[in-house]
């Protein structure tokens, strides 16, 4: 300014000057004088600065609760749990999973160790109780899951066999006294179980019926099962599935439809229509009515399967797994029980899980409707009423990812599903159920939509896998209100905005990282397992300087020192 305090560069050639400064530069030239001051918060400088530093394309909007671009650029910066604050190293072996509980005050943790381990989530976290399953024949502890009011912990694990062994186990650990109260069996094991309500649990069971034909029956469970009448249920089967071309349900998960109380994801303007998958399966497409009715379809098509049979033109044969899924499925057309209605009931909530159609990994979502009377143990007693067990059930809506689903999680509201999958190569057909595809080492993270069963964003991009399609595993996910962060073979773990779809943190291990977890109450907390055998704990820069600052002294304390 000069010697009258009249600026000696305008407002406007002061902003030029700051659009070629970077964001830290810009703040500290805002510290030099007021009118710099008051440039550099000017809202069209800081949407710049925002579009170029975060490379966000132009056309996406900025975040409706935004308040300012200045403050929206702020949040990404330094909310993100980036900063590693603790290195957890009671485990012995690769740590597979975390989860929190509701509260956000415990959490646990299961490993290769065959221990799961429950912690106490304070400002230095500290471990509260280690079960070891080994006792019970357990091979390793594999996922772990907080009842809705943290009273209960399942825990699920692989039981000790031969080397293809498919089955597992569900424990039920009581967090007031640390006592194992009940467990159930799980096949397979990677159907992992989950919560339906508060005392009770889903798992899986599997029946071969041929080389590549299964039955998937998922059963409900009371946690307790230490009742004292013969009369009183403590298991219920919920649904019978068919499996063909050796798939098998995978992966269980309940979303709340009562929950769906969100606004909609803004889509990016940028990107191409989401996919619209085909959701009829709980209705009769046209095709079909015209044919008639299931059991005359049936007998046409045996006559049809026949004739080629025996038609000797029928060149080149059917291979023996293809005749059997034909047989399966014509098996299945008269014998398959359609969903039940559930668009009057706002109550009922989502089974959803990862399954297939045309090979044994798992590519594919199915979605099944849970209704209210369907969420207890209570009616006939165990084997009465077994008419029913004639059918199968029809899935209520299936989703194709075209790859291999190695991962998925809920959104808080349970509204959005995110898909963690590594793509086939494009017009790959399968020819072979026991041969699928190539999979991409790049890991797709897909949006899907509940409420309208649509892809509703483009896929997330930064992390990587190596492993062959009949050798992946499982990489978990977490959804936070702001974020989505996943973990990944490339030794790091990742997270994104879900607004945005970039890439705002990589979170470095020394090996694979198997699951990552944001605390329910405090989004700018994250967990991190690896096969490193560690657990680390990430918080935000914003929290650390918080937890950092020194406190003052209390005033009685400050009175006291001065009279001394």
């Amino acid at each position: 300014m000069d010697e009258g305090g009249t600026p000696l560069l305008p407002d406007c050639l002061v902003y030029q000057i700051f659009l070629s400064l970077g964001p830290a530069d810009v703040l500290a030239a805002g510290l030099v004088c007021r009118q710099w001051q008051a440039v550099s918060r000017d809202e069209f400088l800081w949407r710049e600065q925002f579009y170029r530093y975060y490379q966000v394309a132009r056309d996406v909007p900025r975040h409706p609760a935004a308040s300012s671009w200045y403050e929206e650029f702020r949040r990404l910066y330094d909310t993100v749990p980036c900063v590693e604050v603790q290195t957890l190293r009671e485990h012995t072996d690769q740590v597979l999973h975390l989860s929190f509980s509701h509260s956000g005050y415990q959490f646990a943790s299961c490993s290769k160790d065959c221990t799961v381990k429950i912690w106490n989530n304070d400002l230095t976290i500290a471990l509260l109780h280690s079960a070891d399953m080994r006792p019970y024949n357990w091979s390793y502890t594999q996922f772990s899951q907080f009842n809705q009011d943290d009273s209960l912990l399942l825990a699920s694990g692989v039981f000790l066999g031969p080397h293809n062994s498919s089955s597992g186990e569900i424990a039920v650990i009581s967090l007031d006294t640390f006592v194992l109260l009940s467990r159930v069996r799980n096949k397979p094991y990677d159907v992992f179980g989950c919560w339906l309500t508060e005392t009770s649990l889903i798992s899986g069971n599997l029946h071969r019926i041929g080389e590549v034909t299964s039955c998937s029956v998922l059963w409900l469970n009371n946690a307790f099962q230490d009742v004292e009448s013969e009369n009183v249920n403590v298991v219920k089967r919920l649904f019978k599935i068919q499996n063909l071309n050796a798939s098998t349900i995978r992966t269980v998960m309940v979303a709340d439809c009562g929950r769906f109380d969100s606004p909609d994801l803004l889509l990016d303007t940028s990107a191409p229509p989401g996919r619209v998958f085909d959701l009829s399966s709980d209705g009769v497409d046209e095709e079909e009515e015209a044919a008639g009715p299931a059991p005359r379809r049936t007998e046409e098509g045996w006559r049809r399967l026949l004739g080629g049979l025996l038609d000797a033109r029928a060149q080149p044969p059917l291979a023996e797994r293809m005749l059997e899924t034909k047989v399966a499925e014509l098996l299945a057309q008269g014998r398959t029980k359609p969903p039940e209605g559930h668009a009057a009931c706002a109550q009922h909530k989502l089974l959803i899980f990862t399954t297939g159609c045309l090979t044994y990994s798992p590519h594919q979502i199915g979605i099944k409707h849970i209704l209210p009377h369907q969420m207890t143990t209570a009616g006939p007693v165990l084997g009465e009423g077994r008419g029913s067990d004639a059918f199968f059930d029809a899935l209520d809506h299936v989703i194709d990812v075209h790859g291999h689903i190695v991962g998925m999680g809920l959104s808080p509201d349970h509204r959005y599903l995110y898909v963690n999958s590594r793509a086939w190569p494009s017009g790959s057909v399968v020819a072979d159920p026991m041969q699928p595809p190539p999979i991409a080492e790049e890991i797709d993270l897909l949006v899907f939509d509940l409420k309208t069963m649509r892809e509703v964003k483009r896929a997330l991009r930064a992390h990587r896998a190596y492993t062959p399609n009949d050798e992946c595993f499982f990489i978990f996910l977490d959804v936070s209100r702001d974020f989505v962060a996943s973990g990944a073979e490339d030794r790091h773990g990742y997270v994104w905005d879900r607004h945005y779809n970039i890439c705002l943190a990589k979170l470095r291990h020394q090996d694979v990282v198997n699951s990552v977890v944001f605390s329910p109450q405090e989004q700018e907390l994250l967990l991190t397992a690896s096969d490193d055998a560690t657990i680390k704990a990430w918080r935000s820069p914003r929290t650390v300087r918080i937890l950092q600052a020194p406190r003052p002294r209390p005033f009685f304390s400050w009175f006291a020192s001065q009279r001394r």
